[in-house]
């Protein structure tokens, strides 16, 4: 592999979540890797770029998306994505999940989550530990939960055996089977199959008591309501080794965005009412939610221009996580640096994943942004499908300079 040139980002706003730097500095990189964070001179050999008024932090680490999409992830400032297994066929042998974590070479590193069962449905373990000596990084139940409790029993524990984290989908199947959003107003109004907002805390209070008798480490990969929030809260106070992740979707809207049959609304879980959307709000602020994702989910036209019931569940997120993200930021939520690491070092330990900060010696991977740019988010300019819910929104923040290991792939 030919040698990245040796680069200094001088002037910038360099934010390291693993060091707790918070400081204009510049960032040295050489060798692919990050050689030092400081105020002293860049050698002269060095090529240099001056990122005065901007942020400079971790390339964002995005867990559980669908789509390893090189373009958008550049655009966004992602360099890795760890990638659910709901792939075609899905990543439960171990040659498939090689080949899904060298497809994103040489654009973007990709970590696969292998699948729990075989073929996704929920009844008999997938080789979990090929799959790790493949390069899974973990083990997910993928875009729904395992309904036998004695199945997932058996997961957690084998994965506890590996070392490895269990990702599920918190929503209890019997419940859920055929709903396409949240029991309430607007589901009725619209006749649209619904589903209690319940069936998450049921199904996060199962894994969690689950994972708390094995030992096991598991990933909530969206925690959407208060009955869920105070379901994890109590698995933590007794110790379960449980974290929690969500979607700006989940944080920004509630279920009246499915008014109109908008089928780009249509995602899983469902979007919540408004007591839940604040509740995961104050999940955010106070710490109990760990990681935010962008779910990314790009889907064509024929998937989601359709009857609202009938329209795949899913949204492309990879180009607006940090934009919305930021917008946390904005309202006070949290400050900037909890930020930058709920979207690296946070899930580069859950992960256990070498990345996700910019300490002596870690990858270049490497986010230059803007955190006050303004645009307004189009879908018709995705890098891929635009299937957003948050298409025409006004926001705030751009990514001007991508690095993976030390090389520029993105500018603007």
């Amino acid at each position: 592999m030919t040698p990245a040139p040796p680069i200094a980002i001088i002037n910038g706003r360099v934010i390291c979540p693993g060091s707790g730097h918070d400081g204009v500095a510049t960032l040295y990189l050489e060798g692919r890797k990050v050689a030092g964070i400081g105020q002293s001179e860049p050698p002269s050999h060095a090529q240099v770029i001056d990122a005065a008024g901007l942020v400079v932090a971790p390339g964002i680490i995005d867990v559980g998306v669908f789509r390893a999409a090189p373009q958008a992830c550049h655009v966004g400032g992602i360099t890795r994505v760890v990638l659910m297994p709901d792939q075609s066929p899905p990543l439960d042998d171990p040659a498939l999940v090689a080949y899904a974590q060298g497809s994103g070479k040489p654009d973007v590193w990709v970590h696969p989550l292998a699948a729990a069962t075989r073929g996704l449905l929920g009844t008999e373990l997938a080789e979990i530990g090929l799959a790790q000596a493949a390069g899974a990084v973990g083990v997910a139940t993928g875009r729904s939960a395992i309904a036998d409790a004695r199945v997932m029993q058996r997961l957690l524990a084998y994965a506890r055996a590996f070392g490895l984290t269990v990702v599920s989908h918190a929503e209890d199947a019997g419940l859920t089977a055929g709903a396409v959003a949240t029991s309430g107003e607007y589901a009725t109004r619209l006749g649209l199959a619904s589903a209690p907002a319940y069936a998450e805390s049921l199904a996060i209070m199962r894994d969690c008591r689950l994972a708390e008798a094995t030992g096991a480490a598991l990933h909530i990969r969206q925690v959407t309501t208060a009955e869920g929030l105070d379901a994890l809260r109590a698995a933590r106070a007794r110790g379960v080794d449980v974290t929690a992740g969500i979607t700006p979707a989940h944080l920004l809207l509630n279920d009246m965005a499915v008014s109109g049959f908008r089928s780009f609304a249509r995602l899983s879980p469902p979007l919540r009412d408004e007591r839940d959307r604040l509740a995961v709000i104050e999940g955010v602020r106070d710490g109990v939610i760990d990681i935010l994702a962008s779910g990314h989910d790009p889907l064509s036209q024929e998937d989601k221009r359709q009857p609202f019931a009938e329209a795949r569940a899913g949204m492309a997120g990879a180009e607006t996580l940090l934009a919305l993200g930021l917008g946390l930021v904005r309202e006070e939520i949290i400050d900037l640096p909890r930020l930058v690491a709920m979207l690296s070092i946070n899930p580069a330990r859950r992960f256990g994943l070498v990345a996700g900060t910019l300490q002596l010696g870690a990858p270049a991977d490497i986010a230059v942004f803007d955190e006050h740019a303004p645009w307004r988010i189009d879908g018709r300019m995705f890098h891929g499908a635009g299937n957003t819910p948050f298409d025409g929104l006004p926001t705030a923040g751009r990514v001007r300079m991508t690095f993976k290991g030390g090389e520029l792939v993105w500018q603007c």
